[in-house]
């Protein structure tokens, strides 16, 4: 089978990276891929998010499954475009993939399938929104209504952060993702992400993780994309699974389904879990990063089997396969991230280390200039292992991580904290 992976992040090389466990993978290109993924398959320059160029390059080049890595093409509506020019593809439709690229549409969808989630107002214009914080009193959660890389919201402990995020966001801090604001409830608790594969019609759970969110150890300091993650989450016990299957999943599938835009792809919900009760935080229409590098990592080879019976929608008869094991992924990210940061230094020592079923080190931001792999944007690497236990895995994990040799980069050393510390 010749395979299109879309997308030239950590998560894509995960993606790379399983697809070629399994022997269906013939052909693998990735576009535009990274230094990392091009060590293992064949990167192509294409802008992933023009939906008349990705069809020419599939036709060009015989594919025969398309893989759409990154939110920014499926709100493009790139598979849209695929879809209506014959080729499988795995995600979802532009209308579907709304469920992220716009926070006030999830909040509608939610309120109609009775799916728990947090208290909201959209605002169109600052004032309205300030007065609306004035009201509610802190702490309130702020966040720009489109894409912004994960970093579009604010956990705001006053009424004075929330008010400067306003002024942020209406400011043009995040671009045209900010033209519309989602002023929330804060809510408690413990957050985690649940993953099921959506073929239309039948779910399939795929795992659990925990992201860190923020920049500085002890989950402190600004949001950024993700600083490492765990899999699975403790927190999301198979009872609350099964608690966000029925309350949460299913109901939003069926009014997707109501709307006549029915999801197929991967579902990425963020949930917040008190006393074993899950809300929904925000949803995804892709795999996390950096939790698709331990997904990837627990799921080896099957991984592309169950992506494929999505696409097929042959997901009632898939199932899924799990080992009694741990992954742990560290983000090497260049220094000031996620503020100004530069750009082009030289990362060594990655040709040193093992890599295999059990270790991997998943580029993000990379690049290769000869023999050199430069740093080219803000979280770089991924540095993931499996093994029996969490704590084995995150010490094979940190010890990977003192390999490498790039005074340029800085990490957390507490990813996993949370369940390590109890």
């Amino acid at each position: 089978m010749n395979i299109l992976i879309l997308g030239g992040g950590g998560r894509e090389h995960s993606l790379a990276w399983a697809a070629l466990q399994n022997p269906k993978c013939d052909v693998l290109i990735v576009a535009p891929g990274n230094a990392g993924i091009a060590e293992i398959a064949t990167c192509a320059d294409l802008d992933i998010n023009d939906g008349a160029a990705v069809v020419a390059f599939a036709e060009e080049h015989a594919i025969d499954f398309v893989i759409v890595g990154p939110e920014a093409p499926l709100a493009a509506g790139v598979s849209d475009e695929l879809r209506v020019a014959g080729f499988l593809v795995f995600g979802p439709s532009q209308a579907a993939a709304e469920l992220e690229a716009s926070k006030g549409f999830t909040k509608e969808v939610c309120d109609a399938a009775n799916a728990p989630t947090a208290a909201w107002a959209r605002f169109n214009d600052p004032e309205s929104a300030k007065a609306y914080i004035r009201a509610q009193g802190a702490p309130i959660v702020v966040k720009a209504d489109g894409l912004a890389a994960g970093k579009g919201v604010v956990v705001a402990m006053s009424k004075v952060e929330a008010l400067d995020a306003i002024d942020n966001m209406f400011g043009g801090a995040f671009g045209a993702a900010g033209a519309e604001v989602v002023i929330e409830e804060f809510m408690d608790g413990e957050e985690a992400s649940f993953f099921v594969l959506c073929d239309g019609l039948d779910a399939l759970p795929i795992g659990t993780a925990q992201d860190h969110k923020r920049v500085g150890e002890g989950d402190t300091g600004p949001n950024t994309g993700g600083m490492g993650a765990y899999s699975p989450a403790p927190v999301l016990s198979d009872t609350v699974a099964a608690r966000t299957m029925e309350e949460i999943i299913r109901p939003t599938l069926a009014e997707m389904v109501r709307r006549g835009t029915p999801y197929q792809g991967v579902l990425y919900a963020g949930l917040m879990i008190k006393d074993g009760a899950p809300r929904l935080v925000e949803y995804n229409v892709r795999f996390g990063d950096p939790e698709c590098q331990i997904l990837m990592m627990r799921l080896g080879a099957q991984a592309f089997d169950l992506i494929h019976a999505c696409a097929e929608g042959r997901l009632a008869d898939a199932q899924v396969t799990w080992a009694d094991d741990h992954a742990i992924t560290v983000v090497l990210a260049a220094k000031g991230y996620p503020g100004n940061y530069e750009k082009g230094s030289e990362i060594k020592g990655l040709s040193g280390l093992d890599e295999d079923s059990f270790r991997m080190v998943f580029h993000a931001g990379t690049t290769r200039d000869g023999d050199s792999v430069l740093a080219t944007g803000g979280r770089v690497l991924n540095v993931t292992a499996r093994a029996a236990t969490l704590e084995a895995a995150r010490a094979a994990a940190y010890a990977d991580v003192d390999a490498i040799d790039w005074p340029g980069g800085f990490c957390r050393r507490d990813i996993g904290w949370r369940t390590l510390s109890d």
